[in-house]
């Protein structure tokens, strides 16, 4: 079994949400921008900013680390980052799908909890 090296996953998660901050919305003014804070490890995509008249403010994405487990609280992307995570360095059986139920995690392929 590898090595665990929290450090290296860090880098991992907020490269990801870097890339996935980067993309522009092609039919709106908002905005997206990326929390991090590594002593507490929450990671965030939030949006902020006007469509047409109406503001918008939320997070798109939410991702805890909580032990050797990367938890996947919210996911607001049309493909789905987990498979990013595994190419960069996280193995999926410390990927855990959090806001899926739990008696469905199981049949996801990642971890449990």
């Amino acid at each position: 079994m590898a090595t665990i090296n929290l450090e290296q996953w860090r880098d991992a998660i907020e490269q990801v949400l870097r890339n996935y901050a980067a993309i522009p919305y092609s039919y709106t003014q908002v905005e997206k921008e990326t929390v991090f804070d590594r002593r507490q490890d929450p990671y965030l995509i939030l949006i902020v900013g006007w469509e047409g008249h109406r503001y918008e403010h939320g997070c798109t994405i939410h991702i805890d680390m909580i032990g050797d487990k990367v938890w996947i609280r919210r996911e607001g992307t049309e493909d789905g980052i987990p498979l990013d995570w595994e190419n960069a360095c996280i193995p999926k059986e410390h990927i855990v799908w959090g806001f899926k139920p739990p008696e469905v995690r199981p049949f996801t392929g990642y971890a449990i909890a």
